[in-house]
């Protein structure tokens, strides 16, 4: 609970106010505009952002049998995690046959979590290490069950389109499934909010 806590305290810079939630929610929109196929989307605006308000829940921990003459032994573990976490957001596809830019059909999405499930495998440091890190992998067959609202268009607007929410799913778990292993810095939750910090300038929320 103290890792995620880490990270939603990250992305508001520790202010838990409406401000903090304005923090959060340009970061988010700087990233996804970053990683948009600019080619046929137009920008996106988030218009709101819930990071949600629980932990991850944790079952049936076992030790990696083909890693027990380690020291320190492979752990995995099934989590699924399931909360309020959602995302508003505004954008346009855009058509460039026969120009570019042709026309523009407006899309309006709110995208919610509802379940995500997977084996994750948690790697100890070398006991000797002097900059320790633990790795967590998730199972690249994990389950990932998103809720998306959807209007496209501007006068005669389509509701809901299975074909849209086909397609955001696949985008989110080709997201997940780039960013399989992530590593944090032992010893201690100091050290951790470090990390944290540096992952959301470098990596993620630059």
């Amino acid at each position: 609970m103290q890792i995620v806590d880490v990270y939603r305290s990250k992305l508001r810079d520790d202010i838990n106010t409406p401000e903090g939630d304005e923090i959060a929610r340009k970061r988010i929109e700087e990233y996804a505009n970053k990683i948009r196929p600019a080619s046929f989307l137009d920008r996106i605006r988030i218009h709101s952002v819930d990071l949600g308000v629980s932990a991850p829940k944790l079952n049936g921990a076992r030790m990696n049998p083909e890693a027990s003459s380690k020291a320190l032994t492979d752990i995995t573990f099934e989590i699924i995690y399931t909360d309020s976490i959602s995302i508003s957001l505004s954008t346009s596809y855009l058509f460039n046959y026969p120009v570019t830019s042709f026309a523009r059909l407006p899309v309006s999405l709110t995208i919610s979590l509802s379940q995500f499930k997977s084996f994750v495998t948690i790697s100890p440091p070398p006991a000797n290490s002097p900059a320790p890190v633990l790795s967590f992998s998730i199972s690249p067959d994990f389950t990932l069950d998103l809720s998306t609202t959807s209007l496209m268009g501007s006068r005669a607007k389509l509701a809901n389109v299975p074909k849209l929410h086909e397609l955001i799913q696949h985008q989110v778990r080709r997201i997940l499934a780039s960013r399989a292993t992530w590593k944090v810095v032992l010893p201690g939750i100091a050290a951790l909010r470090e990390q944290v910090i540096k992952e959301i300038k470098e990596e993620t929320f630059p």
